[in-house]
């Protein structure tokens, strides 16, 4: 027993070290004063200054947020609507649907990207920010969808037929009993939706204009001439966003929880 302790304590510890190390070398070298990052030149905040004074790589994130944001929002409506409709609808072709409305999760960004690129050329849709929310928020719908319907099978239906013996109207029921019971899946698909936008670099470079450049794509061309520590410096705020996001999150919950025991 001891020795398998030893060896979970072990697995755990080198898996922990392949998730953050990397993470803690980025922040240690976003104070280094040197460009070359294997070379330590002593600390400095330098690289978070020409960080703040870079108008470019501000505005990439401006619209990368923007675009995050945007298509998660899109897709939760979308998706939640979509999955909600689906445990209505009885058609033949049910399980056929499903499979279809998941699949942008199958196909390879790359195809994707030139599907849509070809579909937007077709039609005449200008390439630049509304090309990028259409795409973004057509591959992320599968995340909502399917995370939402997991929890509408997983739902009491007896909920629901108690509020509508009781008079209640269909949308009052949806606004009032199900998509409260709902609201964790549909927070969790936008959060994986947010999570893939702020990520695709594939999808982006297709159907992006040239007026218009993300963060990712940024980061990308700069690899020809070389990648500066603003970066690091970036990834090191965002970095920190995220654990004080997560860290207000957990407290809010806490809170509830603490809310409900006393209430209870």
């Amino acid at each position: 027993m001891k020795k398998n302790g030893r060896l979970t304590k072990l697995y755990l510890g080198l898996l922990l070290a392949l998730m953050y190390v990397p993470v803690l070398v980025v922040i240690i070298y976003s104070f280094n004063e040197s460009k070359i990052s294997s070379v330590w030149g002593g600390f400095s905040l330098s690289w978070y200054v020409r960080l703040f004074r870079d108008q470019a790589m501000l505005e990439a994130l401006g619209n990368t947020l923007v675009l995050g944001i945007s298509s998660c929002l899109c897709a939760g409506v979308i998706g939640t609507l979509g999955a909600f409709g689906m445990t209505k609808a009885r058609l033949r072709s049910k399980g056929a649907v499903e499979y279809l409305s998941t699949l942008p999760m199958m196909v390879p960004e790359i195809i994707l990207g030139m599907v849509f690129m070809a579909f937007f050329s077709l039609i005449g849709l200008p390439f630049g920010m509304s090309t990028l929310l259409l795409a973004h928020t057509a591959f992320s719908i599968p995340y909502v969808f399917m995370l939402v319907k997991a929890r509408l099978v997983g739902m009491d239906p007896s909920l629901a037929e108690a509020a509508l013996d009781l008079g209640a109207s269909p949308v009052r029921v949806f606004f009032d009993i199900t998509l409260p019971l709902l609201a964790p899946a549909i927070a969790s698909g936008m959060l994986l939706a947010f999570a893939m936008s702020i990520d695709d670099v594939i999808i982006s470079i297709f159907v992006t204009g040239v007026d218009v450049n993300t963060l990712p794509i940024k980061i990308y061309t700069q690899l020809k001439t070389g990648v500066t520590p603003e970066v690091n410096a970036l990834c090191t705020l965002m970095f920190a966003a995220t654990l004080l996001l997560c860290g207000l999150a957990a407290l809010l919950g806490r809170d509830k929880r603490q809310e409900e025991k006393e209430g209870g």
